[in-house]
């Protein structure tokens, strides 16, 4: 059985999931982003059980197919971006698109009223989320940061998360008090 639940980013999620799982006597076969298959089928009370410990870790058992997609489209997308060692060579529509078995213009549509932004912004988002990390770890420096997140130039990347932060990468590294957003409240 698939269970669908929002919120889950992370690996702390993942882990936090499969607790909760354990508690119930669930056995999970997959724990993924937003997605877990169990081998059984979950009675009312496992239901209100794991939907109330979830929701007190921050985390919503999911029952909408609406939701449950824009969910999944969440997920590729911070998979994608977060987690994944590079990013992918064919653009970001067709990867979404060939991901989840849709067709991209329903996706996009879909995403778009319901979150309010496109997914092309929510990409974005994320993104320069992802260029503030690798700043404050200062692995990397800013070339080679754009050439890993696959921007056409240092300027593009620059423009781009000044548009969205109103500082430029220099400037950022500079603050005493470097502000990321939570993966999870983007």
């Amino acid at each position: 059985m698939k269970i669908y639940i929002k919120y889950m980013v992370s690996l702390r999620c993942k882990m936090v999931v499969k607790e909760e799982l354990k508690k119930l006597g669930l056995h999970f076969i997959v724990v993924d982003l937003g997605e877990v298959e169990i081998m059984e089928e979950l009675t009312e009370s496992q239901h209100d059980a794991l939907k109330a410990a979830l929701y007190d870790s921050g985390l919503e058992l999911m029952d909408d197919k609406r939701a449950v997609l824009i969910e999944k489209i969440k997920n590729v997308i911070v998979e994608m971006v977060h987690y994944a060692d590079e990013l992918p060579k064919i653009n970001y529509s067709d990867y979404i698109s060939e991901k989840l078995h849709y067709d991209y213009t329903y996706l996009s549509n879909l995403f778009s009223e319901v979150k309010g932004v496109t997914i092309q912004q929510f990409i974005i988002l994320h993104k320069i989320e992802r260029v503030k990390e690798l700043l404050l770890y200062e692995e990397l420096n800013l070339t080679e940061i754009s050439y890993q997140l696959q921007y056409s130039s240092v300027s593009h990347l620059s423009n781009q998360f000044k548009k969205v932060t109103g500082l430029t990468p220099s400037q950022f590294k500079l603050l005493k008090n470097r502000h990321r957003t939570p993966i999870e409240e983007i």
